[in-house]
């Protein structure tokens, strides 16, 4: 009995560790599944992003970025999960280009839209500082360290071009940008800002008070807080000189008086385009003006505005720059050397009363609405999302909280009703939807700086992004023309085609008030840093006549609202007849 008794208590207690063994392990793994959970929100909220942007995005819906939000309660095998496939109950073919349609699905599917476009995007970014060594090597640094100095950025001694690079920048990146652009100093600040110039900063500074590690290099030394990493690279520019564009601007009507009109002046017999260019570049210019045997240097201004250019015949020799003009006729050129008058950009110091969007579809230039807007104005644009290759690149609005009220304006891409009428006013930003259509589907593919493949062009995902975009293009000025509070109409075109007139009602609609010379420099530095290089051109037609067809009817129903509010309608180049 005893024995029994015995073998009945043992195996008791091995029941009770075993249990006791389990229940430890089931809190553990329910424990780390909870912190696995809070940490994601986190690191989301922290984007400033919505909660219900948060959700993950299946890799099916993230090709797609549109689905029928019913496959998610009732998941069914199948890829058609685009608006206008079989995935959705379509109206009538005569309902379906509407504004009552294009509006009602554009509410049902924008959250899910949202999930796949405003993925971080960063890691698409062209890898620029690639083969770098790290700091260690000094003999990889070509430029001569200088030392330490003292950085105001009020008062700058390195006050010409600036970059910035936020993930990347490296002593050499630094090094190399400003060499190409005919300067004789780098300067690194910050650990990702690039200064160039041609003296060097007046204060030195202790060694060890720069101490920022390069972004984009370990174990390298980018200056510290308001203190430049300085190096000497003129022995670079030689190289450099090569690779360095001097772009030929025209020839103007020389002003009444060339010594007034600009600060530095050359005579050099047998003067040549690069002789005027290089004196012009030491000097910090980004002009290069040539009469004769007279060389001239500035920025384009009110007297000199590069706006009306003439016959190039009446500057003879455009090839010989000393038997140019005649006297009442030069030649202009553009240096590598950046015009920095209108780069210093901020915060708003206080709060703005007035929330204003800056609303396009994408791949409707919004970047580079943003750009203009930040030279003009001299304040950071916000952003509804998180972009993190666009930070790094300078646009500091991008981490900045959406609804802090510290940005000029605030990029958006979304269209409901509710997320419109949380503005006061918006700049309703439109572009062809031909060229909307293959820019977003170049950025999906490719960043914001390279093309799709004629792979991606010629697989099924192009003909189901026009499928699905399209509608998105239209339905998204029909709800800002629908809810939007106070609107100014820019279309792209427009703004490409006449600079400093639209770029003027931009800013006097954001209620600043900027100066000629300011709006001639944004002119000068138009592009920034997120043009594709050119027009990749492909040797086949991406639309067929059926995607043309969806397309126009899209057209001529946006034209149509347009005018309906009194609005200028669609530039003629596009609306089909």
């Amino acid at each position: 009995m005893a024995k029994a008794f015995f073998r009945l208590q043992k195996f008791l207690r091995r029941t009770q560790f075993l249990l006791f063994f389990l229940t430890a392990a089931y809190l553990m793994a329910g424990s780390l599944l909870l912190l696995q959970r809070t940490r994601l929100v986190i690191q989301q909220g922290s984007r400033g992003t919505p909660a219900n942007q948060a959700l993950p995005v299946p890799e099916e819906m993230g090709r797609v970025g549109i689905i029928d939000p019913r496959t998610l309660q009732n998941p069914r095998p199948g890829p058609r999960l685009l608006v206008g496939m079989d995935a959705l109950q379509e109206p009538a073919l005569d309902q379906r280009h509407s504004p009552h349609w294009l509006t009602s699905r554009n509410s049902e599917l924008r959250q899910l839209r949202r999930r796949w476009f405003h993925r971080f995007t960063s890691d698409q970014e062209p890898l620029q500082t690639a083969g770098f060594k790290a700091m260690k090597h000094a003999t990889d640094h070509k430029g001569i360290y200088m030392g330490c100095f003292t950085h105001d950025s009020r008062e700058r001694t390195l006050k010409g071009a600036v970059f910035y690079d936020l993930r990347k920048m490296t002593v050499v990146h630094c090094q190399e940008a400003c060499a190409e652009r005919a300067y004789s100093y780098a300067g690194l600040a910050y650990g990702a800002e690039c200064y160039c110039g041609n003296a060097l900063p007046a204060a030195a500074a202790k060694a060890e008070e720069c101490n920022s590690e390069c972004k984009g290099e370990k174990g390298s030394v980018c200056g510290g807080v308001n203190r430049l990493s300085v190096y000497r690279v003129e022995e670079l520019r030689a190289g450099a000189r090569r690779r360095r564009n001097v772009i030929y601007r025209g020839c103007f009507r020389a002003p009444e008086n060339l010594t007034d009109t600009f600060p530095a002046s050359l005579i050099q017999p047998n003067l040549t385009v690069e002789m005027c260019s290089e004196f012009c570049s030491k000097k910090e210019f980004p002009l290069a003006v040539i009469r004769g045997q007279e060389c001239y240097c500035g920025y384009p201004t009110g007297r000199f505005s590069l706006r009306e250019g003439t016959d190039g015949l009446r500057c003879s020799g455009t090839r010989n720059a000393s038997s140019a003009a005649g006297g009442k006729y030069c030649l202009v050129y553009q240096t590598p050397v950046q015009d920095t008058r209108c780069t210093d950009r901020k915060f708003l110091t206080t709060k703005s009363k007035v929330f204003v969007a800056l609303s396009s579809f994408p791949g409707a230039g919004n970047t580079w609405a943003r750009h203009l807007i930040e030279h003009a104005t001299g304040y950071y644009t916000g952003s509804y999302y998180f972009d993190g290759a666009l930070y790094n690149k300078g646009f500091k609005g991008e981490k900045d909280h959406w609804r802090s009220r510290r940005t000029i304006c605030v990029k958006t891409h979304e269209s409901g009703k509710t997320e419109i009428e949380m503005f006061d006013s918006a700049i309703l930003l439109i572009r062809n939807p031909y060229k909307s259509l293959m820019a977003e589907f170049n950025r999906k593919y490719a960043g914001h700086l390279g093309y799709a493949t004629d792979r991606n062009w010629k697989s099924k995902e192009w003909p189901d992004f026009v499928n699905s975009y399209a509608s998105w293009w239209a339905s998204h000025v029909l709800e800002w023309l629908k809810y939007g509070k106070r609107l100014l109409i820019v279309h792209y075109e427009d703004l490409k085609q006449s600079l400093i007139p639209k770029l003027k009602e931009m800013v006097e609609f954001l209620n600043v008030t900027v100066t000629e010379d300011r709006l001639l420099c944004v002119e000068n530095n138009r592009d920034g840093n997120f043009k594709r290089s050119g027009a990749k051109q492909k040797n086949f037609e991406p639309f067929t006549q059926e995607m043309k067809d969806l397309i126009n009817r899209y057209i001529l129903t946006v034209d149509e609202a347009l005018r309906g509010r009194n609005f200028s309608g669609l530039p003629r180049e596009y609306v089909p007849r």
